[in-house]
């Protein structure tokens, strides 16, 4: 008779490794000591997801990692818009060769010669063959959650046959259970479903505010830790934090006062609801573009402009000088052009939306940012604010935040947002660190023992 604590011991969900064992290989530009361990923990894991705050090289390691995967077979990597040429010219810094392709046929050319690292954009992905990668990579792969029910179950279905996965983004916000169960279900380690059966319950009638069981909560991030990596800093799994420690990030509020009132009102008053606060950044889009060009305006330095609204990006353009505007509808090409003059130096302000440019992309060489029509969406909005802010980043990084005496609790609300989001972030790492710590800096392989004790019985039929 086994011993109860072995029996609550096998009862508990992990995830088995599926991996390899890594051969040494040499980079042009070697990774930090974190980023090799994890690199090396992924690969044995098989499929692995990295849960690292922006600016913790989510690239060079998916990269390293893919190019181990690609002695397996070819790799897939999936991206944003505008984020795969970066990641070409990142691979190229580091060793690694990687091709941008756009449809299958490409996809046939590049490995008849050889190569066989692959990237493309999440919204081609109805052109490609998944069939014929050994692994895959999703990159910002936040867009489990962020697309469509549609566009995510496309994503787990085209690959749910595919042998080595990585999944790499920021850090999910805890309560998120949802975006957890979704990466769960992509790498193949348990259905969403199945996850919220056992883990979760909800309360009341609405089932969409899910918390963890009370027995269940030590088991649920033992589990989580099987598959996936926390970090916000290295420090989290024992590393120097060394020049991962940023300079100091300003922010600057600026209110306007705005003359006209919003549709069905005598007078200018604060906005309550989220279409008020929609209607009051239209009635003050004169005077946010006015400041924010006065301040875009007072010096030579490279700013990114943020905004939320076509009227806002087009004002922005055309009243700051130095300006170049980029929206939804331009071609990729166009904006693969304007990203390389940003980071040049000969495009000096870049004038878009979060939804555009505010996952993935690398602009620690500017450390001015202006907000001109904030979203009540903190995601995006800290997803922004860490394309400058970032690893690399030399200067203090400014954020000016215009806003009208119209628009309310928007800043507040983001203000309450940020302040849950990094007591839930702490919270997470600090069930996760240990454990991570050990798995991660140890570097050790798990596997499950086979002892047969029970003899097997052909059939007679096979016998005869």
């Amino acid at each position: 008779m086994i011993a109860y604590e072995e029996f609550i011991k096998r009862k508990t969900p992990i995830d088995v490794p599926t991996g390899f064992e890594p051969s040494k290989i040499e980079f042009t530009r070697p990774l930090f000591d974190f980023q090799s361990d994890v690199v090396k923990w992924s690969i044995r894991r098989g499929r692995a997801a990295l849960f690292e705050d922006c600016g913790l090289g989510k690239t060079a390691q998916q990269l390293a990692w893919a190019r181990h995967v690609e002695d397996q077979g070819p790799v897939l990597i999936l991206a944003p818009l505008s984020v795969a040429e970066q990641t070409v010219r990142e691979g190229e810094a580091i060793g690694v060769d990687v091709a941008h392709i756009h449809d299958d046929a490409e996809a046939v050319e590049q490995l008849n010669i050889g190569r066989s690292i692959h990237i493309c954009n999440y919204e081609k992905l109805h052109r490609l063959n998944p069939d014929r990668y050994k692994g895959v990579v999703l990159d910002e792969s936040s867009i489990l959650k962020s697309y469509d029910g549609k566009t995510r179950t496309r994503i787990i279905d085209a690959f749910r046959a595919t042998q080595f996965k990585l999944a790499c983004t920021a850090t999910p916000a805890p309560n998120d259970y949802m975006e957890l169960g979704n990466h769960a279900e992509f790498l193949g380690v348990m259905k969403r479903e199945e996850m919220l059966a056992m883990f979760f319950t909800h309360d009341g009638g609405n089932t969409s505010q899910w918390r963890l069981k009370g027995h269940a909560e030590d088991i649920f991030w033992k589990w989580l830790c099987s598959w996936a990596v926390n970090i916000r800093k290295p420090s989290d799994l024992g590393y120097d934090d060394g020049a991962f420690q940023l300079p100091e990030l300003k922010m600057h509020q600026h209110v306007v006062e705005a003359h006209q009132a919003m549709d069905g009102y005598l007078f200018a008053l604060p906005a309550s609801s989220l279409q008020e606060r929609r209607e009051a950044r239209k009635c003050s889009l004169p005077e946010r573009v006015a400041k924010a060009s006065e301040i875009a305006n007072s010096n030579d330095d490279q700013w990114i402009a943020w905004c939320n609204l076509n009227s806002e990006s087009e004002a922005l353009a055309k009243c700051i000088r130095g300006a170049v505007e980029v929206t939804g509808s331009d071609s990729e090409e166009y904006r693969d052009k304007v990203v390389k003059g940003f980071l040049s130096g000969e495009v000096r302000v870049l004038v878009s939306k979060p939804s555009i440019f505010g996952f993935g992309l690398n602009f620690q060489h500017c450390h001015k940012q202006l907000f001109v029509g904030l979203s009540d969406s903190y995601e995006q909005f800290y997803q922004a604010v860490r394309r400058c802010w970032r690893f690399g980043q030399k200067n203090i990084v400014d954020a000016h935040i215009v806003i009208s005496n119209l628009e309310g609790a928007v800043l507040a609300n983001l203000q309450r947002k940020e302040a849950d989001a990094k007591r839930m972030a702490e919270s997470m790492v600090k069930h996760m660190a240990e454990i991570s710590s050990r798995e991660i800096r140890g570097v050790r392989r798990d596997s499950t023992a086979y002892n047969p004790n029970i003899k097997i019985k052909i059939p007679s039929f096979l016998t005869q």
